[in-house]
């Protein structure tokens, strides 16, 4: 005990649990909202095609960071631009994936030099990462919350009824775009962390197990950012202790080993229906 205390002193070590502490807060809230929309497909395609951007940078001698964010927030405009059409919609984004991929293979390719950096975001440094990137985190992490805070009851609503969200006036498609804007900017400082290999955990474990846990919109996200904290927090702790094993893999396992259980014990994501929605409810009698 005395031992792991005295590897918390390490500022290396408190950066870890600070940027983990900020990512996994902003993930869980992102992903109840992700899985409620249907949109797990386009939470994984989100950082391969990330990847390729990273790479592009690194082609052009720009920060891959860059590279990260310009591919996922113009990926994340096009898939809100694609309509509900939910087999349409998988099928542009499998296909956007993929090329996405293989251009990132044909930036690697080219690029001359040792890629450290866009293999670092493929899976993950936050045992090497900066105070200045603890901060970044931070203040990326209070703006996502923040505009979620400032949508939430209509991202909500259209969530649950996009019907009769849109009837009553609510900009369904703008919101599905700016929330996978949200979503894109999650995924570029996740990073950090899982790497854009592993990210969908963070994204979607927590509240996937949270979703079979409870009903009530509040009481998912509280469980699901109380999931990503203790994945996050003993994945770090797992990885400084084992020495040799990434924390990606241990988050990535807790994520696993917790959800199967409630998995099979008990029943599927309780997504409510729309007519059971008190949102739904209210906007009708208006």
């Amino acid at each position: 005990m005395s031992s792991l205390f005295s590897l918390l002193s390490y500022p290396f070590i408190q950066n870890a649990f600070l940027a983990g502490t900020c990512i996994a807060i902003v993930a869980a809230v992102t992903g109840y909202f992700l899985l409620l929309r249907g949109l797990t497909f386009a939470g994984h395609a989100l950082p391969n095609i990330g990847f390729a951007g990273a790479a592009g940078a690194v082609l052009l001698g720009l920060d891959p960071l860059l590279g990260l964010l310009a591919f996922t927030i113009g990926a994340a405009i096009g898939i809100g631009l694609l309509g509900r059409n939910l087999r349409e919609r998988d099928l542009a984004i499998g296909i956007l994936m993929t090329f996405a991929l293989a251009l990132g293979l044909l930036f690697l390719s080219l690029y001359n030099g040792y890629a450290e950096r866009v293999y670092s975001i493929l899976f993950g440094t936050i045992l090497g990462i900066s105070r200045l990137d603890v901060l970044l985190s931070f203040g990326v992490s209070l703006l996502i919350l923040a505009s979620i805070l400032l949508l939430f009851r209509p991202l909500l609503f259209s969530s649950y009824d996009p019907e009769v969200a849109a009837a009553r006036g609510v900009p369904v498609r703008l919101l599905a775009i700016a929330f996978l804007v949200l979503v894109a900017l999650t995924i570029a400082i996740a990073v950090q962390i899982v790497g854009a290999l592993l990210v969908f955990t963070l994204l979607v474990g927590p509240a996937a197990t949270a979703g079979r846990l409870a009903l009530r919109p509040a009481t998912v996200i509280l469980l699901a950012v109380l999931l990503g904290l203790l994945y996050t927090w003993l994945g770090i702790l797992l990885a400084v202790i084992s020495g040799t094993i990434p924390v990606s893999f241990f988050i990535a396992f807790l994520s696993f080993v917790v959800y199967l259980p409630v998995r099979f014990g008990i029943g599927g994501f309780r997504r409510q229906r729309p007519a059971s929605s008190p949102i739904s409810r209210q906007a009708s009698a208006n």
